[in-house]
């Protein structure tokens, strides 16, 4: 049995939640989000409209596997319409900063030249200061991938620090050398 699987979902006052054919569609205060549920593999409960589950027609090794991811995706689906998701990276270097130009982040990074990298529609950025970007969005896969791909553009080194990371990750720091 999977345990994750298990859980009911509740679904917030302000959210909408509709079996449509094999896709369910989540309406809620921050957009709209629609995701394919194999029917064939698992049964749709949906309680009086304050909560829903998914449960597996026949229980062998490949459904628990997918009982647990169908569930977290629905749950993220359904924060991410009501709360949303947000990261904040943080630049650590001497001259690295942030700014906005438009529809772009630009970002210098102690290269000859500006990095500018282009804010796809669904996803919010704002720079607070010169060094901290804050990322946010309603789908959890669109915010952490687009975090990762600021943050591949300058990597934190484990000599002094310098790069791109996450706030609150631990750079794991190394020795210099020696005389």
């Amino acid at each position: 049995m999977s345990k994750i699987g298990k859980i009911n979902i509740s679904i917030p006052e302000k959210v909408k939640v509709v079996l449509n054919g094999s896709v369910v569609n989540i309406e809620g205060p921050l957009g709209k989000k629609s995701l394919n549920l194999d029917l064939e593999v698992f049964d749709f409960n949906l309680d009086d409209g304050k909560s829903f589950s998914i449960k597996p027609k026949t229980i062998n090794q490949d459904t628990k596997r997918l009982w647990g991811m169908n569930r977290s995706l629905l749950n993220n689906a359904i924060i991410g319409i009501t709360t949303g998701y947000s990261k904040t990276l943080e630049l650590s270097g001497v001259g690295y900063r942030a700014a906005l130009k438009g529809k772009q982040l630009n970002l210098q990074l102690g290269f000859s030249h500006d990095i500018n990298f282009d804010i796809p529609d669904g996803v919010k950025i704002s720079v607070e200061k010169q060094n901290i970007i804050k990322i946010s969005g309603s789908d959890k896969q669109e915010v952490g991938s687009i975090a990762s791909k600021i943050k591949s553009f300058r990597p934190p080194e484990p000599y002094k620090g310098k790069g791109i990371k996450e706030q609150g990750q631990y750079i794991l720091r190394k020795e210099g050398k020696k005389k």
